[in-house]
């Protein structure tokens, strides 16, 4: 179960410690792309970013990047930012504190950042709290769903023109289960953005 447009009682969960959404007296949103890198996949979606002036962030598998740290240092080399994702993909509220936080801190020997996203948006508290003097940890105001294989490709597109917002946060996947729909669903929405004016930018950390 997930929230395609994420409501205020849940960014209230974690108040002043993670980043939902960023300002809204600008007309940018800002693109992330989850659990990459891809050798193909990843490319697809660099093309489109520079085909429409974008920049985005990637927050990328830890073991990912040691299998394809060409592709990793092609995201950087581009102008887009990364982020920990963990080195193995782990959920949070699966995962002991100790356990979790040493992926986390693998991940950090391959991925240059100080940006965090929790794999499925689940991190407890204590993670948090471990976290948060160490990373700028960010989640997201609004969900593609391609991830989603219940979910045609038009409807992940809709998910995000329909509900994204001056200072939106945006999750796309450049993964194999994700690219059936991010195929479709990645220029439209881009195509979409553009139209309307919003400059699209990476996080800071």
């Amino acid at each position: 179960m997930y929230l395609v447009k994420t409501p205020w009682w849940l960014r209230a969960l974690y108040p002043s410690k993670v980043t939902w959404k960023m300002p809204a007296d600008k007309n940018e949103v800002y693109l992330t792309f989850d659990d990459g890198p891809h050798p193909t996949i990843t490319p697809f979606v660099l093309r489109y970013l520079r085909q429409y002036n974008a920049k985005a962030t990637f927050f990328c598998i830890g073991k990912n990047v040691k299998q394809y740290p060409h592709i990793y240092e092609q995201i950087i080399n581009e102008g887009h930012k990364v982020g920990n994702h963990t080195y193995n993909h782990l959920n949070g509220w699966k995962t002991g504190d100790i356990i979790y936080l040493k992926d986390v801190v693998l991940a950090q020997q391959v991925i240059d950042s100080n940006l965090f996203r929790p794999p499925y948006g689940r991190i407890t508290k204590s993670q948090v709290r471990e976290l948060c003097p160490i990373f700028k940890i960010i989640l997201w105001d609004v969900l593609s769903g391609d991830f989603d294989v219940s979910l045609s490709p038009q409807k992940c597109a809709d998910n995000v023109i329909k509900n994204t917002t001056s200072g939106s946060i945006i999750v796309f996947h450049d993964s194999e289960k994700a690219f059936p729909r991010l195929e479709f669903a990645l220029p439209k929405a881009l195509e979409f953005l553009s139209e309307k004016g919003f400059a699209m930018k990476a996080m800071e950390g």
